[in-house]
């Protein structure tokens, strides 16, 4: 009995000792596990935790570089602004803290969590961009009540100022907050959401120049995100400075001379292709882009039928019109078709198939030669030489002296106009050229379109004997940090030696033009200088068979007027072309206008060449 009581006693500690020990063991293999799930499966994360409740990587916007015109005043410029970021992670209670924010701010907490929301999951330690440049009561606001606002940040950054608001806005274009499309793209990789890139013109094209490089420094903060000390900065590096060929005096001139209307202006440098003015009216204001506009702004840009957001001087398509002649003028001399002897008559009126063809003076112009057809714009010379020379001759001359191609521009979205020919309208239209076709194309008419930068580039070809550079924008680019000066040099974009004849004769005529008895540009004489000049008529609008009166319903249905122009005529240093939409006359409309550049250029240049600039 005492045996047997023994051995259920020994079982039964053996018993509780194996369920002892299986308990420990058990226990032991969940520390065990939850180690390895800490610190090998969750381990990066929770070491990032740790690290970001401490030691966080803050950027540093650089400086963006500064855009000045050709003698060195500044035409864009930075300004401090104040930026508001949130850390989503600090900002504990999320919630709670936006609808603070947002009465500090004056808006709605839900368009703050509206842009939260895109961001959620992500960037939970890197600051999210909510408001930019709140101002300064704004900032005091939240300055003042910091302690109740976690996560909450205000960093100064540059931001861009278009010193003359609505000047040169095309051309040097604007910046704006860099989108998902161009995130993806390898050029854009180290740019972070809430940055702002150029969208178009200057700002765009020069932008790896102009933007700089990021900085960055750690820093130590606490539970809430504020910082406490700075552990280590790498300084941003302020971008290049960047000197346009754009004259200031010039362009604001010529803005303020196509105040009001819908059309553009071009000047060039006859000796390099240096882009001296370039308007395009209307303009609109590239701060808004910067600083934001309301919806209403925008609609009011988008819907205007005027179309301030295209750059008309190099995308707006138009007929050249009669300035188009110089280019039939210059065929048919070099042609061989006429010369200095050639005459026709011209009784307001030329025949041609079943159909009468106009001159724009009803009563005619008599006998002409080239010089007296260019001075006086006698349509009938034109349709006669033109119908001589044909159509696919024509085009030639036409491309040789820039027109229907793009330029070469360093601004996008450059027009290629159209030069027709008999091919391009049988691959178009599937029919034949037709020779009537043909004195509509040698008066400028028909399917001819041209831009305004091609018209000055066609001018200026004329005006230095055949050689046309293309347009150059920049004048240097200049590093901030004393490196060596980018200078841009002229590229020459095609040059052609025409007979020895062709170019006298021609300029003969475009000087008659201006300070001839019967020019069509008396205008625009300067006292003391000599202008040479054609002026044009676009039409908007046919007209039936035999209609003379050509009235206009609507002030849209109007010709655009058109001058191009080059002076001094002995010795061209600048070419200027102008169109104003719907002016209906290139003498009173468009003349009057690049009359004023040519003064304003020669004013500025200090010449000596004028006797008196003033009228």
């Amino acid at each position: 009995m005492t045996k047997y009581l023994e051995t259920v006693d020994t079982d039964w500690y053996k018993q509780r000792l194996i369920g002892v020990t299986l308990s420990l063991l058990a226990a032991f293999a969940i520390i065990v596990a939850r180690l390895f799930y800490l610190q090998i499966l969750e381990g990066a994360n929770y070491r990032l935790l740790s690290d970001n409740n401490c030691i966080r990587r803050q950027p540093i916007a650089p400086t963006r570089g500064l855009i000045y015109d050709r003698h060195g005043h500044r035409l864009v410029d930075n300004r401090p602004s104040f930026d508001l970021s949130i850390i989503i992670k600090d900002a504990s209670p999320l919630e709670v803290t936006v609808k603070k924010l947002a009465k500090h701010l004056g808006i709605s907490s839900e368009v703050l969590m509206a842009r939260l929301s895109k961001y959620k999951g992500l960037y939970t330690y890197n600051p999210v961009l909510l408001k930019q440049d709140i101002g300064r009561d704004a900032l005091a606001r939240i300055e003042a009540h910091s302690f109740d606002l976690p996560g909450v940040i205000v960093n100064v950054k540059p931001r861009r100022n278009y010193i003359n608001k609505t000047s040169a806005a095309h051309l040097m274009g604007y910046l704006s907050e860099i989108g998902q499309r161009e995130l993806s793209k390898a050029e854009y990789e180290d740019y972070k959401p809430g940055d702002y890139i150029g969208k178009v013109g200057v700002e765009k094209e020069y932008e790896s120049y102009l933007r700089g490089r990021k900085g960055d420094r750690l820093v130590e903060v606490n539970v809430t995100g504020q910082v406490v000390k700075i552990l280590k900065t790498i300084d941003a590096s302020s971008g290049n400075n960047v000197y346009l060929t754009l004259d200031r005096n010039m362009q604001l001139r010529a803005e303020e001379l196509l105040a009001g209307v819908a059309g553009a202006a071009v000047a060039l440098d006859v000796s390099n292709g240096h882009v001296l003015a370039m308007v395009s009216s209307p303009s609109f204001d590239q701060n808004y882009f910067v600083s934001g506009m309301t919806s209403s702004q925008w609609d009011s840009m988008i819907n205007n039928p005027f179309r301030p957001l295209n750059n008309k001087a190099i995308q707006g398509e138009y007929p050249p019109g009669s300035t188009y002649k110089i280019i039939t003028a210059v065929a048919g001399l070099d042609e061989g078709v006429i010369d200095g002897n050639t005459t026709y008559f011209c009784p307001g009126h030329l025949t041609f198939g079943d159909r009468t063809f106009r001159c724009w003076k009803k009563g005619g112009h008599g006998t002409v030669n080239v010089v007296d057809a260019i001075a006086q714009s006698c349509d009938v010379f034109f349709y006669i030489t033109g119908q001589k020379i044909g159509v696919d001759k024509l085009a030639w001359y036409a491309k040789a002296l820039g027109l229907g191609r793009q330029t070469g521009i360093s601004l996008a979205h450059e027009s290629e106009g159209l030069i027709p020919t008999a091919a391009w309208k049988k691959k178009r239209f599937g029919v034949p050229w037709r020779g009537g076709e043909t004195l509509s194309i040698a008066i400028g008419q028909g399917y001819n379109l041209t831009t305004p930068l091609q018209l000055a580039v066609m001018t200026s070809a004329v005006a230095n004997n055949g050689t046309w550079y293309k347009p150059v924008i920049i004048k240097k680019i200049e590093p901030t940090n004393g490196g060596s000066v980018i200078e841009n040099d002229s590229k020459i974009g095609g040059r052609y030696s025409f007979k020895k004849d062709t170019l006298d004769l021609v300029k003969k005529g475009l000087f008659k033009v201006v300070h001839g008895a019967r020019g069509t540009a008396r205008i625009a004489k300067i006292k003391g200088v000599h202008i040479s000049g054609k002026t044009g008529t676009a039409q908007v609008i046919g007209h039936k068979q035999g209609d003379t009166k050509r009235e206009y319903k609507t002030d849209h249905h109007k010709p655009h007027a058109l001058f191009v122009a080059y002076a001094p005529s002995d010795n061209p240093r600048i070419a200027v072309s102008v169109i104003v939409e719907h002016g209906e006359h290139g003498s009173s409309a468009a003349a009057p206008i690049a009359r004023e550049l040519i003064r304003e250029y020669l004013a500025s240049e200090k010449s000596g060449l004028v006797a008196e600039l003033k009228p």
